[in-house]
């Protein structure tokens, strides 16, 4: 495989591309690819529980968000948070690790105001696959809960993966502000005819009902009638009357625009370029129980770092034959798996010590979510 000036695009080898093509031969045009076994020379070396933590890369933009008194102000914030993630990809055209049935991932933050963020993630579900997780900033009053449902599907020359679920952050200490935010979609294109590349595409929403605002957000993927790349375009509406207060333009891997559309004043709303990602304080793996992710594909990610991909495949094979025999052991003895951190009602998933944790008082609240979830 070769990587070319844009990172989000590169040529397969002969030998990779001859191993795809074998797949794709035995695929028809919208099927699905959730039970397919991809070759691992397409696999970023982490799961996707960890992925997720991508959109909370920047967190100090929530943070500021949070310290705003104006409602308006605050809304742009968070809209601006939620953009900032999606420049962090792997170089190429690389999917994350299929976590596996029970498989969790957790970290901690240290912000420079001297408050904690906790991240916790368990795959409560793997066909089809749900991802769910939680992060809290006690000091701050936010808790962040949500779920991915990744359904992938084969489109000729591309592959989609159509990122259900959504995200909820809670403001506890705005009246506990809830915004509501949906995902775009994820493409591979150029499989079979031209050069492989990575393109975000499809509508996304940041919603506050609180605050009576509304985001909606196009990604556009390239066209025949659009050749641009990794742009993005917005519009920001009071949601109890329609009116676009303002709207939103640029590369999401690069500079986004907003613009108020009474004075049509047009400011810079976010620079990627000038971000810096926020240290993950993770456990050593040695520390790591056998289902945490890092720990459950060290082998495979050694081995795909190492560009041994004769022993990542072996190594990925083991972990699916592992969670196949357990699969069948649950169903001779006619068990049934359910979530160990995360309880499911109104296909809403919640951690299930949430209601028992007591946000008004940080220290305590810190206190249970490290002794219930990082022991």
């Amino acid at each position: 495989m070769t990587l070319i000036e844009n990172t989000s695009t590169e040529v397969l080898g002969d030998s990779s591309k001859r191993i795809l093509l074998d797949i794709i031969g035995q695929l028809t045009s919208g099927m699905e690819l959730g039970r397919i076994s991809l070759p691992v020379f397409i696999l970023e070396p982490l799961s996707m529980l960890e992925r997720i933590t991508n959109f909370s890369a920047h967190p100090n933009l929530l943070l500021e968000a949070i310290d705003d008194d104006d409602p308006e102000s605050r809304f742009i914030s968070v809209v601006r948070y939620f953009l900032s993630g999606w420049h962090i990809k792997a170089k190429g055209v690389k999917k994350p690790y299929n976590p596996v049935l029970g498989e969790i991932f957790r970290c901690q933050y240290k912000f420079d105001d001297g408050s904690k963020g906790y991240y916790f993630a368990e795959q409560v579900s793997h066909h089809p696959p749900i991802s769910t997780y939680f992060f809290a900033n006690p000091q701050k009053g936010l808790v962040i809960q949500g779920d991915l449902r990744p359904k992938s599907r084969f489109l000729g020359n591309s592959a989609a993966t159509l990122m259900h679920g959504s995200t909820r952050i809670n403001m506890l200490s705005r009246n506990s502000e809830t915004y509501e935010i949906t995902f775009p979609n994820a493409y591979a294109k150029g499989i079979l005819i031209g050069t492989m590349h990575f393109e975000i595409g499809g509508h996304s929403t940041v919603q506050c009902k609180e605050s009576d605002l509304v985001c909606y957000l196009d990604f556009k993927t390239t066209g025949i009638f659009h050749s641009h790349m990794n742009r993005v375009h917005g519009h920001i509406k009071r949601l109890s009357t329609g009116q676009t207060l303002y709207e939103i333009t640029g590369g999401w891997d690069d500079k986004l625009y907003i613009k108020n559309t009474q004075d049509k004043e047009e400011k810079l709303l976010l620079d990627v370029n000038v971000l810096h990602r926020h240290e993950l304080i993770v456990e050593p793996e040695e520390r790591q129980e056998l289902n945490e992710s890092r720990r459950c594909w060290s082998l495979v990610t050694q081995a795909l770092n190492a560009g041994d991909m004769e022993t990542a495949t072996q190594e990925k094979c083991n972990i699916e034959e592992r969670q196949r025999q357990e699969g069948d052991l649950r169903e001779q003895n006619k068990k049934t798996w359910s979530p160990k951190y995360f309880d499911l009602q109104n296909d809403i998933y919640t951690l299930k010590c949430y209601s028992s944790l007591n946000m008004n008082n940080a220290l305590e609240a810190e206190s249970m979510i490290e002794n219930t979830l990082f022991q």
